[in-house]
């Protein structure tokens, strides 16, 4: 919901989003060279952030204190604050004047107490060592430059959340910048998005180990249009550190003229150069993450939230199945090509790009929306306490307007997050064979009578996650064409 309010300055913008209500200046664009404060495409983005950090709380039973890094107009830590139960202190931090001042009046506006601060974002995470519970990194392009602080900072027994949008080298798109930013070779096969989160999540789990510290568990990952997104539960030993990585860091072989594929486990392991199938040479990716993506139990409980504060989810589907939630389905081709983000902002976020050298007359007292403007009255930007506050009936209660969205991306995740590495695009088999595509859920059937497990992903709305051989699942594909 919108509403906009016109002031000597600038165009007001009144958003709604979960039990918060903010003012942002409104901008025709969102993009890195724009001070940007509301990205309304990101709001599944938080909605999911408010589910897995209750999920959370409540595993680790104790009271959380939370960082939001780049806080841009403060909509998602003032959510955090606001929305979820056994939180502490919630900390803001920006390096822009512009976002530190929308931060502060929308803040004040929900009656909530956050901490603020304007830094570059990784000194303020070495200056905070060992606060916070959860850090959520959600910048305007890569994550790269701000992981180490990160390992650094986070404690034992913390969360981590990492956004990425620059998913066009994380695919393989652009070798170069994926080597350089993350330390290692992409290959867009027909799974390169699930490629991309693996190489996120490896260059995560090898920086946290200089610290001697590891992923014990990925609770939720996923990649949705322009964005990847992981939620990785952080220990800290260096013996299990080292377990860590000896079991969960590798590569993936593929081959090209047979589809042939599989992870091969180890940091300095011998990887073979020659299709064991066809015997053609093969292509090496990694070193990326190969261990599981997805923590079923952890995805469950965020799916039994959601249904408990969304009860028209239950009454209206009573049998959720992932047929009913194919995720993307109506955008089979969002090409990552199209949310390029340039490298050269590192301290953006998306949420709020730096101003300053581009955009010279825009100053941090243009937009003092309360004091330098009259016309802006009180009742605009404050909203009235008693409406936004929950009170202890309605202590559990969230308000999730992606609640559709975010249900079939969470079932898409749970069906899959015991399945195999990798997936297989039936149409890429087809064109490989030069057979016409049968029915997904006729090769699935046909998979599962075999004895091998077979599920969609939410990675790819025609591929199908299995432990099945490559060569035993084209004769299946061949079966059924005829």
């Amino acid at each position: 919901m919108k509403n906009q309010i016109k002031t000597n300055v600038e165009e007001i913008e009144i958003i709604n989003e979960g039990l918060v209500e903010i003012s942002v200046p409104k901008f025709d664009k969102v993009s890195s060279s724009a001070p940007v404060f509301y990205n309304p495409r990101m709001e599944l983005n938080r909605d999911i952030s408010i589910l897995a950090l209750q999920t959370f709380q409540e595993e680790v039973n104790r009271e959380i204190n939370i960082c939001d890094v780049f806080g841009g107009s403060g909509i998602r830590a003032i959510r955090y604050k606001k929305e979820i139960n056994g939180v502490g202190e919630v900390f803001l931090n920006d390096i822009s004047s512009l976002a530190i001042e929308q931060s502060k009046i929308n803040s004040i506006a929900n009656n909530v107490d956050i901490e603020i601060h304007q830094k570059e974002a990784n000194i303020f995470l070495r200056e905070n060592r060992g606060m916070f519970d959860v850090i959520d990194i959600d910048p305007f392009g890569t994550p790269s430059y701000f992981l180490d602080s990160a390992s650094y900072s986070l404690k034992k027994d913390s969360l981590l959340c990492v956004t990425a949008t620059d998913t066009s080298a994380l695919c393989g798109t652009y070798k170069e910048p994926c080597i350089r930013k993350y330390n290692a070779k992409p290959y867009k096969s027909e799974y390169y998005h699930e490629n991309g989160i693996r190489i996120l999540a490896g260059f995560v789990g090898l920086t946290l180990a200089k610290y001697k510290k590891y992923i014990e568990d990925i609770k939720l990952s996923h990649s949705s249009e322009h964005y990847m997104r992981l939620y990785i539960k952080i220990n800290k030993g260096s013996a299990a550190t080292d377990e860590s990585l000896a079991n969960n860091i590798g590569h993936i072989i593929h081959c090209k003229k047979c589809l042939f594929r599989k992870a091969i486990t180890g940091l300095t392991t011998t990887i073979p150069e020659i299709c064991p199938v066809c015997r053609e040479k093969i292509v090496v990716a990694g070193p990326m993450w190969i261990g599981k993506l997805q923590n079923s139990e952890f995805i469950a409980k965020m799916i039994e939230k959601l249904s408990e504060d969304n009860p028209k989810i239950s009454e209206n589907n009573p049998n959720i199945t992932e047929n009913n939630y194919n995720v993307i389905e109506n955008n089979p081709k969002i090409s990552e090509n199209n949310y390029d983000v340039s490298e050269d902002n590192p301290n953006v976020s998306e949420d709020n790009p730096k101003i300053g050298e581009d955009n010279p007359n825009i100053t941090e007292n243009n937009y003092n929306v309360i004091e330098n403007n009259p016309n802006v009255s009180e009742d605009n930007l404050n909203i009235n306490e008693n409406n936004y506050n929950i009170n202890e009936n309605n202590i559990n209660r969230k308000i999730i307007n992606t609640e559709k969205k975010a249900l079939k991306l969470l079932n898409s995740c749970f069906e899959e997050s015991n399945a195999p590495i990798t997936s297989y695009d039936i149409h890429v088999i087809c064109r490989n064979l030069k057979i016409s595509a049968p029915k997904l859920e006729s090769i699935m059937d046909k998979i599962k009578e075999e004895g091998f497990i077979a599920t969609k992903t939410h990675f790819n709305p025609v591929a199908i996650k299995s432990d099945i051989e490559i060569e035993k699942l084209k004769d299946i594909v061949k079966l059924l064409s005829v």
